[in-house]
């Protein structure tokens, strides 16, 4: 985005909702990881919180973005093996699929719709999730910075296809498996030990080992980017830019360390006090990135008139109208019926395409290479 705005305020727009946001995403991963090692090894919560959080900045500080490529390569095939073998074994631990839905109905008939157990959701709450995690997430800057790791275009257009029907079926499958659950083993207290939980339950110790290495492998895959994200962000994006522009490279390698630590710790003290469920810390960081990136970086790409106002303009309406409308639906109905980040979406397209046109000025000239501009 520096690169095609070029504008500060961009970059420290862009770096405060980075810095803001993925706290709250990265407290979130490191608090299902703390989880997951307590349910295999009977440790306290804050032990297994201290073994995650020292096994990922291990491995992130010293092997840096090659490492964590690397790593998210061979942790898409064990996500995949370890989903496929918890699902077919939560199946057969329950009778079969007939046998699962009976029983899911018999403990609360809403257990089988899409509105929530108590029937609450409404079909365009339901539907406006189509933003937050499908469309919306082209906008998150955590995806958008893996198109680093591509080779080529013909790479990238072969991973969409590839990534859209694994990550399709991990999704599935692993929400699957935590429905299935529930009549498997009723009664668990805390929701997000679930998944190792059953697998305990229901399988071998040592297949139980092997296919909780699954989500263990999607919440390292998770972490290890957004520490990268964030420490590049803290580094390249607000200390470069405005402290020190003339960093050695070695200086800014030991500084980028020391930055990425500090995170991990700064992370490891807002885990400490997890909350009841933590698929809402992600939820909330998704919809903040979102409303705030999404158009600067999709219109960024494809529109050549698309400014550096239009992009101020698009982040500051989105993030502030994000905020504003996530605490006023803490004590209020959902604002319009529909999922807190559907409203920021839409103001923030309309910020951005209104100012950009009244401080329109010359049609910004993509490379060559970069095709179907409007």
């Amino acid at each position: 985005m520096k690169e095609r705005y070029r504008s500060k305020t961009v970059v420290f727009l862009a770096a405060f909702s980075i810095i803001v946001f993925l706290f709250s995403s990265m407290a979130a991963q490191w608090i299902g990881g703390a989880y997951l090692i307590q349910s295999l090894t009977g440790l306290s919560y804050l032990a297994s919180l201290f073994i995650f959080t020292l096994s990922v900045l291990v491995y992130v500080v010293v092997g840096g973005y090659r490492a964590v490529v690397i790593t998210d390569a061979i942790q898409g095939f064990v996500m995949v093996g370890g989903t496929l073998t918890l699902l077919i074994a939560v199946i057969v631990a329950g009778g079969g699929l007939p046998n699962l839905f009976e029983e899911l109905v018999s403990i609360n008939p809403n257990l089988v719709t899409p509105f929530g157990q108590d029937g609450q959701l409404t079909p365009l709450y339901v539907s406006s999730y189509w933003i937050l995690v499908g469309v919306g997430v082209v906008g998150l800057p955590q995806i958008a910075v893996r198109a680093m790791a591509y080779r080529d275009a013909k790479a990238m257009h072969r991973a969409i296809l590839i990534g859209t029907a694994v990550v399709g079926f991990i999704m599935l499958g692993m929400h699957l498996i935590g429905v299935f659950a529930r009549p498997i083993m009723p009664g668990i207290e805390v929701a997000d030990q679930v998944i190792p939980l059953v697998a305990l339950e229901i399988l071998p110790p040592w297949v139980a080992g092997v296919a909780l290495s699954a989500p263990l492998a999607a919440i390292m895959s998770t972490v290890d980017s957004l520490l990268i994200l964030v420490s590049s962000t803290v580094v390249k994006d607000v200390y470069i830019n405005y402290v020190n522009p003339d960093a050695s490279s070695d200086f800014i390698k030991k500084f980028s360390m020391a930055v990425t630590g500090v995170i991990g710790a700064v992370t490891f003290l807002i885990a400490v006090s997890p909350p009841d469920l933590i698929i809402f810390l992600n939820l909330f960081a998704f919809g903040g990135l979102e409303a705030a990136f999404i158009w600067p970086i999709v219109l960024g790409l494809y529109w050549k008139y698309a400014n550096k106002t239009g992009a101020i303009a698009a982040m500051i309406a989105g993030m502030g109208s994000y905020l504003a409308i996530h605490f006023y639906n803490q004590s209020h109905p959902a604002l319009f019926g529909v999922h807190t980040v559907t409203v920021p979406v839409f103001l923030s397209l309309v910020a951005f395409i209104l100012f950009s046109l009244l401080t329109k000025g010359e049609a910004y000239q993509f490379p060559e290479k970069n095709i179907h501009t409007v």
